[in-house]
């Protein structure tokens, strides 16, 4: 059977993609390498799917071609992907600008797609394993790329690779992209983790393990001051993780495998200056004068990061001392965690490859989006806005 467009990859980005083309007159066939589509669209915010963030700013992306990106968010924005979500039927609701459906469910998203996909005969093969992209051969009257899988060889006019990164602990997660990329001579860059918990070169107890408490968290490379986050963090026997930590690890993670020093200052009383956390533990000194430290910390801190801020001082610690620990506690950064525990990468085919609709310059026929492409966005709906955008 013929088709015009084959979709590498049955994720957000992809059935996006599959859904405009269809809508479009074309006859789309989407491949999938999963039992089912849309996997890791199940998993995304814990299962609720934070769709798009309307305070979003295309500068929080990073990306080797930030004002291209720019021209697709603008070409199709958060208020253009509530519009795409409303036609199919997802009623959705506003938390502080971040978008979910009101089910609160993933799921509720990925069957109004594939609503829509089944409407437009868009034809899904699952357990469909890319083996090789073939473009069309030079100089012999050949349009057709073709696409050889495990079990068979499908030929188009066009093709688009939206098969993801190797992130998340999803099965059928893969480095497809950046190999495909690299087999066709175009311009890559690795994939590394982002939005990941981070390592620290000392591991903690593991009773602090799973501590959670709410505190900022600042992130220095080579000691140069490059970004703060607040928010609940969660201490764990090997590193550190939540939001604030995941916003700053994509700058981590590539200082880090550029062999630069990566530090974290923690403060566990993040709406006090170092200065007033140690007047405030004078004036509580002073009320109860025979207290020790874990007795004079004891409802201002959780317990177990009394602890931890007790191990880190000397015995008869003066109360800028522990100001210091409780508001600057430095945490050596050795990497991140593994690509299992990243919601999403960076890295993939270089974005300064495409045109402004996201075909390769170099190849015609040639399409990539979602992330597959060499963007990567924090946390709050970015990076499926992203796949809505890139799609369409």
């Amino acid at each position: 059977m013929s088709t015009d467009l084959i979709v590498i990859g049955g994720g957000a980005a992809g059935l996006t993609a599959a859904i405009r083309a269809a809508r479009e007159g074309a006859s789309v066939t989407v491949l999938e390498k999963n039992e089912r589509p849309g996997r890791k669209l199940l998993a995304s915010g814990n299962g609720k799917c934070n769709l798009t963030n309307l305070a979003l700013q295309a500068d929080r992306y990073g990306t080797d071609d930030p004002v291209l990106l720019a021209h697709c968010l603008q070409r199709f924005s958060p208020e253009d992907a509530m519009a795409f979500f409303r036609d199919l039927g997802l009623e959705m609701k506003d938390r502080d600008g971040w978008v979910y459906p009101v089910t609160d469910q993933a799921a509720s998203v990925l069957q109004v797609l594939l609503l829509e996909a089944e409407r437009l005969r868009v034809r899904i093969k699952t357990r469909e394993v890319v083996r090789q992209l073939q473009p069309p051969s030079a100089g012999e009257g050949d349009s057709l790329w073709t696409v050889r899988t495990s079990t068979w060889e499908y030929c188009a006019p066009a093709v688009l690779l939206a098969c993801g990164s190797p992130a998340s602990a999803v099965h059928g997660s893969s480095d497809d992209a950046w190999r495909i990329g690299n087999e066709l001579g175009l311009r890559t860059e690795p994939f590394l983790p982002a939005l990941v918990p981070l390592r620290i070169s000392r591991p903690l107890p593991a009773k602090w393990a799973s501590c959670r408490v709410h505190g900022r968290v600042r992130l220095y490379l080579d000691e140069r001051f490059s970004g703060e986050e607040q928010g609940e963090l969660q201490l764990t026997d090997h590193g550190i993780s939540g939001i604030p930590v995941f916003q700053l690890s994509r700058l981590a993670v590539q200082a880090a495998a550029d062999s630069r020093r990566v530090a974290l200052e923690l403060s566990f009383l993040p709406g006090l200056r170092t200065e007033e956390a140690a007047a405030l533990l004078r004036a509580r000194r002073e009320k109860w004068p025979g207290r020790t430290w874990p007795q004079l910390l004891t409802g201002l801190l959780p317990d177990r990061i009394i602890t931890l801020v007790c191990a880190a001082m000397t015995e008869k610690a003066a109360p800028e001392e522990a100001a210091r620990i409780i508001t600057q506690l430095p945490l050596q950064i050795q990497g991140p965690a593994s690509l299992t525990q990243a919601q999403i990468c960076a890295g993939g085919i270089c974005l300064r490859e495409m045109t402004e609709n996201l075909a390769c310059r170099r190849l015609p026929g040639l399409f990539a989006a979602g992330e597959a492409l060499n963007v990567a966005g924090p946390c709050g709906g970015y990076n499926l806005q992203w796949a809505w955008t890139s799609g369409m």
